[in-house]
């Protein structure tokens, strides 16, 4: 996670494990704990409170395979299986380098946060689901990676396989390979197909590439997957987010509130995100839909997201805005189809970024805007104690997997 005052540039370096953000303080005014809900505006723009009439996300897990997850932060406890370390090296549990771009993601899937009726804290999209975690990858700054440069490997392949044979009902990946040299890896793939077999929905970002070439990102573009692309809480494509023919649809992705092992909240940015709001809401419509294959749920969210873009779909915001209340509704009317093996539709590589770009705001983002005062993360703020953190991380350029 790259880290930077209030204010500076945000990173567009290609491969470090970063929440890439740019952070702005909050007053110590506001920086309590209540507070915390108040920024969290993707609640209202994703209509969670219609979706939850119906379902808040029992009985469904979500395979988080990322740096780790803290199962004891208090927005998580009870909401954590036990998981999988894939890589078998580097930070452990109590260093400053263990498993934050991972406690942010599932806690923006499943947190259910704290205190009396959970008013404290962040609240996830899905906060009854469960949380699987699998560490695949190393925080920005672990010591190990200076010692193993290319942190890839077959652990994202082995650690997909893993949590479809442990049944998972969803897997997000706010992770990615968007260097120059990225390519489709044959054991990822397949690993991908295997998961969409055995009924697993298969969710990843769409990449940060969107200043930096829109180079394509796996495991966005692999075949089936769900790729999230971002916006602001206007409504607006995120500057960072990566135009691709491959993306599905958009979610929030702009100063997004997470929750971090040091007990303390940030605000972030990233396409990490977009893909674990996603994934919440696909949890969603799992629980409340759950013979559906996974084909069948990346149809129901592109048919039901909000805000089309003109002639459908374009390559920022994919269909439009992920809508899982609306997607619940419609799911209703599906019949459950028999699981069968992906296909592709399509080559891998498309025609890439939209030729006309469309960032005109949603509308929901005018009364989102109004109500609340606000990968994934460049220069991190500090929200519960009104503390920067001092330390700024050197971004690497070597080819390796990395959160986005």
């Amino acid at each position: 996670m790259t880290l930077r005052k209030a204010g500076a540039h945000r990173g567009t370096g290609a491969l470090s494990l970063a929440l890439a953000a740019s952070l702005a303080l909050v007053p110590s005014a506001t920086a309590h704990a209540d507070s915390i809900r108040d920024q969290q505006w993707a609640l209202e723009a994703m209509h969670t409170r219609e979706a939850w009439q119906t379902t808040k996300g029992a009985g469904i897990t979500v395979a988080v395979l990322d740096t780790g997850v803290d199962d004891q932060h208090p927005d998580l406890v009870g909401n954590v299986l036990q998981g999988k370390d894939m890589v078998g090296f580097g930070a452990g549990r109590g260093d400053e380098t263990w498993a934050r771009h991972g406690t942010a993601m599932a806690g923006i899937i499943a947190g259910h946060g704290h205190g009396p009726r959970g008013a404290d804290g962040v609240l996830g999209i899905a906060p009854a689901a469960k949380i699987l975690p699998v560490r695949v990858i190393l925080e920005d700054k672990d010591p190990a990676r200076s010692k193993a440069r290319n942190t890839r490997g077959n652990a994202l392949a082995d650690g997909i396989r893993w949590a479809a044979d442990r049944g998972a009902d969803v897997i997000n990946l706010s992770l990615g390979d968007d260097s120059k040299s990225a390519h489709p890896e044959p054991t990822e793939d397949a690993a991908v197909q295997y998961a969409l077999e055995k009924g697993a929905v298969v969710v990843a970002s769409a990449g940060n590439g969107g200043e930096k070439g829109d180079h394509v990102s796996y495991p966005a573009a692999y075949p089936g997957v769900i790729a999230a692309t971002a916006v602001d809480e206007y409504g607006t494509r995120a500057s960072f987010s990566t135009r691709r023919w491959y993306a599905t649809v958009s979610a929030p992705g702009d100063d997004v509130v997470i929750a971090d092992p040091d007990r303390e909240y940030y605000e972030g940015w990233g396409t990490s995100a977009a893909a674990a709001f996603v994934s919440g809401a696909v949890a969603l419509v799992r629980a409340a839909h759950p013979g559906l294959t996974p084909a069948q749920v990346k149809q129901l969210l592109e048919d039901t997201a909000r805000d089309a873009p003109a002639g459908g779909r374009n390559d920022s915001h994919g269909f439009g805005f992920v809508d899982p209340a609306a997607a619940i509704k419609a799911g209703g009317r599906l019949e459950p189809e028999g699981l069968r093996s992906a296909a592709y539709g399509r080559k891998y590589f498309g025609s890439g970024p939209d030729t006309a770009e469309d960032d005109d705001a949603f509308s929901w983002a005018a009364p989102v805007a109004g109500g609340f005062g606000v990968l994934l993360l460049g220069a991190a703020v500090v929200l519960w104690r009104g503390r920067v953190r001092p330390e700024e991380l050197e971004e690497d350029e070597d080819e390796e997997m990395y959160a986005v």
